[in-house]
């Protein structure tokens, strides 16, 4: 259980060692970078908004299909 601890800890702290790497060796400016991640992030979630509009749609006239039978 100890070793599971420590090899968790190992990830977790090799996760974000690598990302502020990352960030700091990036080719582009912070502000760009800040503005690329937003844009990311908002276009993630309209698209999951989208999905979940157009598939409670057809669940709906699916669920109205079968009550009509």
């Amino acid at each position: 259980m100890r070793s599971l601890g420590r090899f968790l800890l190992g990830v977790v702290l090799g996760g974000i060692i690598g990302s502020v790497l990352a960030l700091l060796f990036a080719p582009v400016a912070g502000s760009d970078l800040r503005v690329r991640i937003y844009d990311y992030c908002t276009n993630i979630r309209d698209e999951v908004k989208n999905a979940a509009v157009t598939k409670t749609q057809q669940l709906q006239r699916e669920l109205a299909t079968l009550q009509k039978k």
